[in-house]
């Protein structure tokens, strides 16, 4: 997928993971841990999201994240660029909400 022009983009991950026996509970439960031990963050239920830095940076993430599918269920990932993830619509009930704003970037000069 090629985003030229775009720097910073979220990677998000959404799941639909079996948990009808103790061995698929337990391959669910690491892989949403190894989410958040890479720094993802749940958005919503079996939607998790990290902010990257580059499409590189993405990459990385992405690897990781196939590296530690679980052998049943289905994992999508998705990537989207900052200025479509602040055109997100979020409701609460019937009151609109804002969007969480992405995360402070370290700038060296």
């Amino acid at each position: 997928m090629q985003l030229s022009g775009y720097r910073y983009m979220w990677l998000v991950a959404m799941f639909d993971l079996p948990t009808d026996t103790k061995q698929a509970v337990k391959a669910y439960t690491r892989f949403r841990k190894s989410l958040i031990k890479d720094g993802f963050t749940m958005m919503q239920y079996s939607v998790y999201i990290r902010h990257c830095a580059s499409r590189e940076n993405a990459d990385v993430h992405e690897q990781r994240v196939v590296g530690n599918l679980p052998p049943d269920g289905e994992v999508r990932l998705l990537r989207i660029t900052d200025k479509q993830y602040e055109r997100m619509r979020v409701f609460w009930g019937r009151m609109r909400k804002p969007a969480e704003p992405p995360p402070r970037q370290l700038e060296l000069f």
